[in-house]
């Protein structure tokens, strides 16, 4: 006779907080597993390794090692690279990275409450003219302002 085990799967990767997939029901003891209905049987069941719960199969990591074959097959090291710095990373795209991570730190200074809504606004501004440099200038001028408080 086959038995429809959907609802005993969903109850007990609830009870184990496991996905659907990873549980396993043994097949000589599928009579024991349809007639289990509440949570503290399908506990006894999983103690007695009548339900399994399947290892996490995880990402393979078979195309990034061929990827990075590939990468020193080509040779395209440091020393190899043609072109200047500009030719491989684009100028906006350095200034949107820079940009990004000083209004980040920005935010999380504002956050700590190491810097007042007013100082916050005039930092975000200069951040934005480019008169900061990077972010270790930013860092200098965030504790200027805290030492002046």
């Amino acid at each position: 006779m086959v038995v429809n085990l959907k609802t005993k799967r969903k109850l007990v990767s609830r009870v184990l907080g496991v996905g659907l997939d990873r549980i396993k029901f043994d097949p000589n003891y599928i009579d024991d597993v349809a007639d289990a209905i509440t949570r503290g049987n399908i506990r006894s069941l999983v103690t007695a390794n009548v339900i399994e719960v399947k290892p996490i199969k995880g990402t393979s990591k078979g195309r990034s090692h061929f990827k990075k074959a590939q990468r020193r097959k080509r040779s395209t090291k440091q020393g190899s690279k043609k072109g200047r710095k500009g030719a491989r990373i684009g100028k906006k795209q350095v200034y949107v990275r820079r940009i990004r991570a000083m209004r980040h730190q920005l935010k999380v200074s504002k956050a700590r409450k190491e810097i007042t809504n007013e100082s916050y606004w005039n930092l975000y501004k200069q951040v934005s003219g480019n008169q900061v440099r990077n972010l270790a200038h930013l860092r200098s001028l965030i504790e200027e302002v805290r030492s002046k408080k």
